[in-house]
C-alpha cells in the first residue's frame, strides 16, 4: 500500500485547552425525530467550562471568551471528537454565535458532520464565514439522526499565535468504594432530625404496601447533565436506592414522581406543587425531595416562598416525610445558608452536596481527592452521570442513617412552630384557562384569546419525551383589549411565559386600578416559565386585575400561563 504522492503539510501544533472532555451526550427528542444535545455557552458558561476543563486562570483569556470578536481574536480552530459504538455513525457538530438583533436568528452557525470513530476533526474559524451580527458564543450542540442515541464526545480549543494554556490533567476512574468517598458522604448529612414520618415511609414500603416518592426542584432534579436524562439523574437513582433499601424491587409497590422544571424557583414551585406532583389529589406522597438550593436566587421573597412550599409539603393531608436537598454550582456555590433554617426550625433532614464535595475539589489526587470538578460536573450549573451518582448516594446515607436511629419521640407538628421566614403561601393554589375557581371570575380576556403552544417542556417521571408546563393559557399575539379577572384572595402571583423571541413584547399589571408591575418576558432570553408576585399582605377581599401589553407592544406577544392566589 502506497501513500498520497503530496500528502498535505502536517498542521501547525497549537496550544489548546479543552471546554468538553469525555462528555457522554446524548439526543433529546426533538419534533422531528431527530435528537438534540445542546450545551449553553452563554451567561458566562463558556469561561466557567475554561476554567474547570481547560485549566484557564488568565483572565485576558477569560475575558475574550465572552464576545464573538474576542473569541475569534483568541481561537484559531476548534477540535471535536465522538465516540459511539457504531464509527461509520456521523454526528452534526453545531457551533452558534448569539446574534444581537435576534438572538437565535442573526448569528453565525457553523455546522459540521463528525463521524463517530473517536478522530479529532478541526474546524479552522478562518474558513468560517461570519456574520457581523455575532455578539457573544451561544451554544454547542450535537445533532443526532434519531433521539436517544448517546455518544462521548470531547470539544477543545487551539489558540492562535502568542496564547498560552497549560497541559490537561489525567484524570482517573472515580472509585466510590474508597474511604474518601464515604467521608465525603459523611459530610453530606447536614442534619438526620425527625426521622419518624420518613421510617413510617420505609415500614410501609416494607410491608409492600403502596408507598409514592416525590422529587420537586429545577434542572437537576428534571435530570440535567444526566445522560440518559431518565435513568441516570440522581431522582431515579435515588428511587432505585429507596426501593433496594425498602421495597420488593423497583416499581413493584413504590411509585415513582419527578417534577423538576429547569430555570425556576420555588415561587413557582409552590404553584405547580398541586399539579405537578400531586395530580390534583390523585396521588398522596409519602415522601418528598426538595430540591430549590441553586434555583432560589430567583425568588422574589428571598425565602418566604420556600418556607411557604415546605409547609404546604409537610402539612398535607397525607403527612409525607420532606427531605431538602442543597445541589451545588461549580462555582462552589448554593443559598444552604438561607434555606437551611427552614429545616432547623421544622427538624428535617437535610443533605447538603456543597459540604460533601466541595472541600475535597481542591486536594490532589491520593490525598483526599476523589473526583474533580470536571468529573462531578456536566457545565456549571449542572451535575455529570458521576455527580448525580454522588447526589443519590448522598441521600441513601442518609435513608440508611435514619432507618438505624430508634422510632421513639414524637413527630413535630409544625403548624405550631412559628415560621423562620413566612407561611403566608402555604395555602397557595394554581389557576388557568381550564380551572378557574370559584372565588375568581374573567369576564373578559381582552386579546388574550389564544393558546399558546411553544411552551417550555419538562421530562416527568422516567419520560424520555417532554410535557409542557402550563398548557392552559392566555396569549396575546395583537391588539390592546387587556385580560380582566376579578378575584377573591389575600395575595396574587402570576405565572408568565418567558422568552427569547423578538416577537415578544412587555406587559404590565395593574390591581384595583393601580399598576402594580411591567412584566418583560425577554429578560431570562429563553423559554421559561416566570411566576411572579402581583401583592401580598392583603386583605382577603375581591381584587380587580388587568393585564394589558405596554404602549407601543400592542402587536407583540405575550403569554400568560397562570396563576397562584392564596384565598
Amino acid at each position: 500500500m502506497t501513500g498520497p504522492k503530496a500528502p498535505k503539510d502536517a498542521e501547525k501544533k497549537r496550544k489548546s485547552f479543552y471546554v468538553m472532555r469525555n462528555k457522554e451526550v446524548a439526543g433529546s427528542v426533538q419534533p422531528d425525530g431527530t435528537g438534540t444535545q445542546f450545551i449553553y455557552l452563554n451567561d458566562s458558561r463558556l469561561v466557567s467550562f475554561a476554567k474547570i476543563v481547560g485549566g484557564i486562570e488568565d483572565e485576558e483569556m477569560l475575558n475574550l471568551l465572552t464576545t464573538a470578536e474576542g473569541f475569534r481574536k483568541l481561537v484559531f480552530s476548534m477540535g471535536v471528537t465522538v465516540e459511539m459504538e457504531d464509527p461509520q455513525q456521523a454526528v452534526q457538530f453545531v457551533f452558534q454565535m448569539y446574534g444581537r438583533r435576534d438572538t437565535y436568528g442573526s448569528g453565525t452557525t457553523v455546522r459540521v458532520p463528525v463521524k463517530a470513530d473517536g478522530m479529532e476533526r478541526i474546524i479552522r474559524l478562518e474558513d468560517v464565514e461570519w456574520s457581523e451580527d455575532d455578539d457573544i458564543p451561544g451554544q454547542i450542540r450535537f445533532e443526532f439522526p434519531k433521539a436517544d442515541m448517546q455518544a462521548r464526545v470531547a470539544v477543545r480549543f487551539l489558540l492562535q499565535d502568542g496564547f498560552d494554556a497549560p497541559e490537561p490533567e489525567e484524570e482517573g476512574t472515580v472509585d466510590f468504594e474508597c474511604p474518601e468517598y464515604q467521608v465525603m458522604l459523611q459530610k453530606s448529612l447536614l442534619q438526620t432530625g425527625n426521622v419518624l414520618r420518613l421510617k413510617r415511609a420505609m415500614e410501609k414500603a416494607r410491608r409492600g404496601e403502596d408507598v409514592t416518592v416525590a422529587f420537586i426542584g429545577g434542572s437537576i432534579t428534571q435530570g440535567a447533565g444526566a445522560i440518559p436524562i431518565n435513568t441516570q439523574c440522581y431522582a431515579w437513582k435515588t428511587f432505585e436506592r429507596f426501593c433496594r433499601l425498602c421495597g420488593r424491587g423497583t416499581e413493584e409497590n413504590i411509585r415513582y414522581v419527578k417534577a423538576g422544571v429547569g430555570g425556576t424557583s420555588s415561587e413557582l414551585g409552590m404553584v405547580r406543587y398541586d399539579r405537578d406532583v400531586c395530580e390534583d389529589g390523585k396521588i398522596k406522597p409519602d415522601l418528598v425531595i426538595v430540591e430549590y438550593a441553586v434555583n432560589d436566587e430567583g425568588d422574589e421573597t428571598k425565602g418566604h416562598c420556600y418556607d411557604s412550599l415546605v409547609r404546604k409539603i409537610y402539612l398535607s393531608e397525607q403527612k409525607p416525610a420532606v427531605i431538602l436537598l442543597f445541589a451545588v454550582f461549580a462555582y462552589d456555590w448554593n443559598l444552604q445558608e438561607r434555606l437551611a433554617p427552614v429545616g432547623e426550625a421544622y427538624e428535617l433532614p437535610m443533605v447538603s452536596i456543597k459540604d460533601c464535595v466541595v472541600e475535597q475539589f481542591y486536594k490532589k489526587a491520593g490525598a483526599g481527592r476523589v473526583l474533580t470538578k470536571n468529573q462531578f460536573f456536566y457545565d456549571i450549573y449542572h451535575p455529570s452521570n458521576y455527580g448525580h451518582t454522588v447526589m443519590a448516594d448522598a441521600i441513601e446515607y442518609l435513608l440508611k442513617a435514619a432507618d438505624g436511629q430508634p422510632e421513639e419521640g414524637r413527630e413535630p407538628d409544625i403548624s405550631e412552630k412559628p415560621a423562620p421566614y413566612s407561611a403566608e403561601f402555604a395555602q397557595i393554589r394554581l389557576m388557568d384557562r381550564e380551572h378557574i375557581p370559584a372565588a375568581a371570575v374573567v369576564p373578559d380576556c381582552g386579546d388574550f384569546g389564544e393558546k399558546d403552544e411553544e411552551l417550555q417542556a419538562v421530562e416527568r417521571d422516567r419520560n424520555l419525551f417532554t410535557t409542557p408546563e402550563f398548557p392552559w393559557n392566555w396569549k396575546h399575539s395583537s391588539g390592546s383589549r387587556p385580560f380582566v379577572m376579578d378575584i377573591v384572595c389575600s395575595a396574587l402571583v402570576i405565572v408568565a411565559k418567558d422568552s427569547g423571541s423578538p416577537e415578544a413584547g412587555c406587559a404590565e399589571a395593574c390591581v384595583d386600578g393601580e399598576k402594580v408591575r411591567v412584566i418583560n418576558p425577554r429578560e431570562a432570553g429563553w423559554t421559561h416559565c416566570n411566576a411572579l408576585i402581583l401583592f401580598r399582605g392583603q386583605e382577603k377581599k375581591q381584587h380587580h386585575v388587568e393585564i394589558r401589553m405596554c404602549p407601543g407592544d400592542e402587536e407583540k406577544q405575550f403569554t400568560i400561563l397562570g396563576f397562584g392566589y392564596v384565598e
